[in-house]
């Protein structure tokens, strides 16, 4: 068998079901460009509505940025704010439930989680993670469970798997209505 052609592959993603969710991505303190940018092709993959960075996350225009990301900081909506409490207050505002991937005593893993139509999810710095007074603003704490020997997945590779379980947590449920290439 052959490798599928960029058109097959084109048609074939055209024909699956669409999400209801809409998803945005707020970056907090993600310093590590090369998180950033792959941040940027998940975004991208997800068809994510827009892209917050806040405090000290990279952005672009920035050489690896770009490279990781293939060029999708160009085609994803995103802004900087500094406030990241306040981001999450605005995000809030507009209508999304906004969930913090950390590990906490609270938090739910993300399996487990019914996400909201509208869903904000809020990664944090490589090392720190999301800081005590951005925890305090969000609706939820939700993880990915680990079972090795390892606590956590690098910041993107755990945003990535997050955001397709938001994007298709309800894929089990009704399907009926779900039209092709919407």
């Amino acid at each position: 068998m052959s490798p599928t052609r960029k058109t097959e592959i084109k048609r074939m993603m055209r024909r699956q079901p669409r999400s209801k969710t809409t998803l945005r991505f707020l970056l907090q303190d993600v310093e590590d460009p090369v998180n950033v940018g792959a941040a940027f092709r998940i975004a991208d993959a997800c068809k994510v509505e827009s892209m917050l960075l806040t405090g000290i996350s990279a952005q672009p225009p920035h050489k690896l940025i770009g490279k990781v990301g293939r060029g999708k900081d160009k085609r994803v909506a995103w802004r900087y704010e500094e406030d990241t409490v306040a981001a999450i207050r605005r995000t809030k505002a507009a209508g999304f439930r906004v969930y913090a991937v950390e590990i906490t005593d609270d938090a739910v893993p993300y399996c487990d989680v019914a996400f909201a139509e509208k869903a904000c999810l809020v990664v944090g710095h490589e090392d720190h993670g999301v800081t005590k007074k951005a925890l305090a603003e969000v609706d939820e704490k939700i993880f990915i469970p680990m079972y090795g020997k390892g606590a956590s997945l690098n910041v993107h590779v755990a945003l990535a798997v997050i955001a397709f379980g938001a994007l298709h947590h309800d894929r089990g449920s009704d399907r009926s209505d779900a039209t092709p290439g919407d």
